[in-house]
């Protein structure tokens, strides 16, 4: 059984980030500045510089629109048009009218061709900053992934992509172009008019940006709470979805719909208060840009009146300011959805912060495997201080026997298992593969010489060959129906619909419990490791299936190094050595039938499993002596 004496949050104080603190856009785009601008992909780097020039190109043609509006006014009120000459008139209007559908065609294309360009640049840049954590998730040590919920994890990873969309995108075709245009319009209004029309736009743009800023920032921890609602919802849907079965043994239905409903109620609370706080800033932005539009069409209407400004100035001032509430009002999207990216991706960029516990050393070396000898030498350790779960462990397996270790629940005997593919380091001790301290060397090399097949095998949503092929990918297929054949499952797949490319549904859950340990049987002879551990491989079995398991596990370790954690000491027997492990220590160890003499904790353990095995047996065959009764199979 799997020990009870896992990690919890107060085991290891969390690493502190100096991503820890809000990110700033400033520092987030210093982030993701080079998957912008890749120093191996020159082509990417073109279509971003080409990306900027159209941006440059667009936004000078956006502010010659609305000039070519004033042009046509001026001209068309130059002169009375009951005059003689109306054609000729008429037909510098006309001209500049065609002009300004001219630049607002031109204006369309630069901007899409920008958005265009600049696409491969920034989903090259999704990509590669989602593959990158996802391979950082897997280069992290198993307590971290004991003390997260992979619900909330792939939550994380959803909206950290999004977020980085988001920025990529925003930064360089929303926020860029509106601080040109800023700029461009402002110059405009000082040469054209005079600074108090300037100064004017400015004390309304900062007002609307001030305002913008702190509404925001007012929502934004309401879309924190929202995130944390929101993630917490899906993992109690995940988490009840994975345990199906178990929710329909108790009829839990309806606890498990208040739950969730119960996350949902808080969501569904904050979601209405965000859309109330939209509401707000909306309607601030509006009236602060409302009143700098009247404030400079009056200063115009007085202008005119002075016969310092034409009507076409007019014209021009409203076109413009109009046209700046465009880049204005991205502006204060691109704050809100900046800011909301970043809140999404800053827990991504913690997550690539995150250290794994266990690393290889610099000088780490391959494990060079010639016996397959494994040793532990007084190994001491602990999941948490406060409780030790091995005390001086020293054991050794030698090359091609088979050792097993047995003893109570909680006795540390899984954790063995854990120890030798260094998902974790001892306190003290050591542990050897061929005299070579494991600590010390590179493990992806060990875990390539161990053989696993566990007490609960958890399959790929995918083909039955997926996940035998998975032992070793670059299998043929030949090799795969062999190890399928050895692991006494090849009938079994042949008579399925599909066959080797049937589905195996969702954690494997199309397949028998005996079925799924097969499959792991298979994918481990297809491996072919010098050393292979099975963890309580067949505890969750029944008794028939139990012994045809065990004689496909007898045949994958003759000739290997194997270690057997056991919890039915029926599949034991035969072992080249017993170790009884009880509270983290050998109070016993030895063949079956010594054990057995010495009428210690191993005779003890023996003699009540084989009074539980006669009771069902003995149930067993009192259902098969009455047919017309309901039968119930216990083992089923």
């Amino acid at each position: 059984m799997t020990d009870l004496s896992h990690p919890h949050a107060n085991s290891r104080p969390p690493v502190k980030a100096p991503q820890q603190a809000e990110l700033s856009l400033a520092r987030t785009v210093v982030h993701l500045w080079p998957y912008v601008w890749p120093k191996h992909r020159p082509d990417l780097r073109l279509r971003a510089g080409g990306a900027l020039a159209l941006l440059f190109v667009a936004k000078f043609v956006t502010i010659a629109v609305p000039f070519s509006f004033k042009w046509a006014t001026d001209a068309l009120t130059a002169k009375g048009l009951d005059e003689p000459g109306l054609t000729a008139i008429l037909a510098g209007p006309v001209v500049l009218t065609v002009l300004y559908g001219v630049l607002r065609v031109f204006m369309q294309l630069f901007t899409q061709g920008r958005d265009a360009l600049f696409a491969a640049v920034s989903m090259n840049a999704v990509r590669r900053l989602a593959d990158e954590v996802f391979v950082h998730l897997h280069r992290l040590s198993l307590r971290f992934h004991l003390e997260r919920k992979t619900g909330g994890l792939t939550r994380v990873l959803e909206r950290g992509r999004t977020a980085i969309e988001q920025i990529v995108r925003l930064s360089m075709l929303t926020g860029i172009p509106t601080i040109v245009e800023f700029v461009l319009i402002l110059g405009v209004l000082f040469y054209q008019f005079d600074w108090r029309y300037s100064l004017v736009t400015t004390i309304m743009i900062l007002c609307y940006l001030w305002f913008t800023t702190s509404a925001t920032n007012w929502r934004m921890s309401i879309r924190r709470s929202m995130n944390e609602s929101d993630t917490e919802a899906n993992t109690k849907a995940i988490d009840s979805l994975l345990n199906y079965e178990t929710v329909k043994y108790f009829g839990a239905e309806d606890r498990e719909a208040q739950r969730y409903d119960k996350a949902m109620a808080r969501y569904e609370k904050l979601s209405v208060s965000s859309y109330v706080s939209l509401a707000v800033l909306n309607s601030g932005q509006g009236v602060i840009f409302t009143i700098g539009l009247t404030l400079v069409m009056a200063m115009c209407i007085s202008g005119i009146r002075n016969g310092t400004n034409t009507v076409g100035d007019f014209v021009l001032i409203n076109a413009m300011m109009i046209q700046l509430y465009q880049p204005l009002n991205f502006m204060g999207m691109l704050y809100r959805e900046v800011k909301q990216a970043v809140i999404d991706i800053e827990t991504m960029f913690n997550l690539l912060n995150e250290h794994p516990e266990i690393q290889d050393k610099p000088s780490a070396k391959p494990l060079a495997v010639s016996k397959g000898v494994v040793r532990f030498e007084d190994v001491h350790f602990s999941y948490d201080p406060a409780r030790k779960i091995l005390k001086g462990v020293s054991f050794e397996v030698p090359a091609g026997q088979t050792i097993a270790i047995v003893g109570p629940s909680g006795a540390g005997k899984s954790t063995i298992s854990r120890l030798l593919f260094r998902f974790y380091e001892p306190q003290k001790g050591r542990i050897t593969i061929d005299g070579q301290d494991i600590a010390g060397i590179q493990q992806r090399s060990l875990r390539d010489v161990i053989g696993m097949v566990p007490q609960d095998t958890v399959l790929f949503n995918d083909t039955i060959a997926y996940n035998i092929r998975y032992g070793r990918w670059e299998a043929t297929d030949a090799e795969v129906e062999e190890a399928a054949s050895l692991a006494q499952i090849d009938a079994f797949i042949r008579m399925v619909p599909g066959g080797y490319g049937a589905q195996v549904g969702e954690r494997g859950l199309k397949l028998s419990g005996g079925e799924k340990q097969r499959v792991a049987i298979a994918r481990t002879i297809l491996k072919g490791p010098p050393i292979l551990v099975l963890d309580e491989a067949t505890s969750a079995l029944d008794s028939f299936t139990e012994r045809e398991i065990q004689i496909a596990l007898d045949g994958v370790s003759r000739g290997r190094t194997t270690l057997v954690i056991a919890h039915r000491l029926s599949t034991v027997v035969n072992a080249d050595e017993i170790i009884v492990l009880d509270q983290g220590v050998i109070v016993e160890r030895g063949r079956h039938e010594d054990l057995l003499a010495k009428s210690g904790v191993y005779a003890a353990m023996w003699n009540r499993q084989r009074e539980v095995d006669a009771a069902q047996e003995a149930i067993r065959r009192a259902a098969e002596e009455e047919p017309s009764s309901v039968k119930v199979n216990i083992d089923a």
